[in-house]
């Protein structure tokens, strides 16, 4: 089940949107991996859910759908998210049973970020001083990873802190972070279902021009979760009955 928030403006009648965050997960099955060994989503069992609520009001949400959705009868419970942490507060509120995943490709970007950073401009540097860092991310040598940051020298104050916070950040999900285990397990180690998911159903409301209230930004959110969703019909019989 993967889970994520992104800021977004709020149309219609009723106080501005503003840049509330927009919150948005998915609840999907799986049960095959391919001949590669790369797990599979089952054919139409991914749903969305979100709007633009506060992290306690989406808990209850997504709550609501994985337990609709099956969550009870699972072998196997996970739950992905970007590492942010009210993800984890709610993973932990809700699903204390899920194995934690934190996406990997944040987890990567967080590594090229810093990067950029001790290397501004100068792209071959950049590439060089990853290399031993994703190599130790894509392993799960975490506890490597946060010694070589701490260990990074830093050119300014502000580089230190940096290197503080992702040391912070790698050492706190360490055990969300041991995709060679997951992968074993023929789990995903990536939330590129909810990055779709995001770009079509929050994406399209900070499109040039738009402007949406509370309300009128929800029931976008809603209407496109259920087309997403495969419920399309069964959002219009809610509103005709």
């Amino acid at each position: 089940m993967p889970a994520e928030s992104e800021g977004r403006q709020g149309k219609i009648d009723g106080p501005p949107a503003h840049t509330r965050e927009a919150q948005l997960g998915c609840v999907f099955t799986q049960t095959p991996v391919d001949e590669d060994g790369y797990p599979v989503r089952d054919q139409a069992s991914t749903t969305y859910t979100g709007a633009l609520e506060t992290a306690e009001e989406f808990a209850r949400r997504i709550y609501s759908e994985a337990w609709q959705r099956g969550w009870g009868r699972a072998h196997k419970k996970v739950v992905i998210g970007d590492g942010a942490e009210w993800i984890w507060n709610l993973s932990q509120q809700c699903f204390p049973q899920a194995i934690e995943i934190v996406d990997l490709y944040h987890a990567r970007q967080h590594l090229w970020d810093l990067a950029r950073k001790l290397h501004p401009g100068d792209d071959p540097a950049q590439k060089h001083w990853l290399l031993p860092p994703l190599d130790r991310l894509e392993n799960g040598k975490i506890e490597d990873l946060v010694a070589e940051l701490r260990s990074t020298p830093a050119a300014t104050a502000d580089i230190a802190h940096t290197l503080r916070i992702e040391a912070d950040y790698f050492n706190k999900n360490a055990n969300r972070m041991r995709y060679p285990a997951f992968r074993r397990q023929g789990l995903f180690v990536g939330s590129g279902v909810i990055e779709a998911g995001c770009k079509t159903a929050i994406g399209r409301l900070k499109q040039s021009g738009m402007f949406w209230t509370v309300r009128g930004a929800n029931a976008i959110i809603a209407l496109r979760c259920h087309r997403l969703s495969g419920r399309f019909e069964d959002y219009w019989e809610a509103r005709r009955a």
